[in-house]
């Protein structure tokens, strides 16, 4: 086997990308913080999904967090830095995780998302690219961004929105509820759930029952399903710079201001 590790920085987190065979394995690591995507390994998991979609040799991919968690959503200790502002919002989102997700998106070969404890955030916004989810019966999941004071990117949302449509997303987004794996399965999140203990070895035998299958087959049936399903033009600049103005407004301070200090927030509407 050959491991490749990409991100950098100490505390920053890393991707982890691991060979079985025809089989990448693409592991989420930040130890201590349930797996919080920092920039770097937004970068890194970008970086890497292009390397598989080049390697006409891989018949599957396994997406999966390292620890007993898929991913905790982005690490909002990283906020204050760089995202303060409004242009830094905007790069963050339109530069930094937007083309990860396109990249995960994009990815010619099957993408399976193993998912066990946490996947929340933009660890949900991760796995809603994959082709299939399979999830551990203790798994949770949800957007509990409207506790920070700002909403879910046009770019994050394509891939929730396609999954489980209008109603469920904005479910998802205006209430910023937790809830569990049964849950997650009702509304169209998942593939199946399996008891914890079963997770890894049915997600290694899915990626295997895959990559036994004809590799062409299963490209073209993905590029089929893009190709047949609705597309929405992309927002034009001023639509965007309309979205993001959010990053001035106080609330959007006062959300993060008191996740970091571990308070409630108070929101005023400003």
């Amino acid at each position: 086997m050959a491991i490749v590790e990409t991100g950098v920085g100490k505390g920053a987190g890393r991707i982890i990308l691991d060979y079985e065979g025809p089989i990448a394995l693409v592991t989420l690591s930040h130890p201590g913080r349930l797996n919080a995507i920092s920039v770097s390994m937004w970068q890194s998991l970008a970086d890497v999904f292009a390397t598989l979609s080049a390697n006409d040799a891989l018949r599957s991919v396994v997406l999966r967090g390292e620890d007993a968690n898929f991913a905790a959503g982005a690490d909002i200790g990283e906020f204050p830095r760089e995202r303060g502002d409004l242009s830094g919002v905007m790069n963050y989102h339109r530069h930094v995780l937007a083309p990860a997700l396109e990249s995960i998106g994009a990815c010619p070969h099957p993408v399976i998302a193993q998912i066990e404890g946490v996947c929340v955030g933009g660890g949900l916004e991760i796995a809603s690219q994959c082709d299939m989810r399979i999830a551990g019966v203790s798994s949770r999941f949800g957007v509990p961004i409207n506790r920070l004071g700002f909403p879910m990117a046009p770019d994050e949302m394509r891939g929730l929105l396609g999954l489980v449509g209008r109603a469920t997303t904005l479910e998802i987004l205006l209430e910023g509820r937790v809830f569990g794996a049964a849950e997650a399965m009702s509304k169209g999140l998942l593939t199946r759930v399996l008891p914890d203990a079963d997770v890894a070895t049915d997600v290694m035998q899915l990626a295997r029952r895959l990559a036994a299958g004809a590799p062409m087959a299963a490209r073209i049936n993905k590029q089929t399903v893009t190709r047949l399903s609705p597309q929405v033009p992309p927002l034009t600049e001023a639509e965007l710079l309309s979205f993001f103005k959010y990053a001035e407004s106080r609330d959007h301070r006062e959300g993060v201001r008191a996740f970091l200090a571990g308070q409630q927030p108070v929101f005023s509407g400003d």
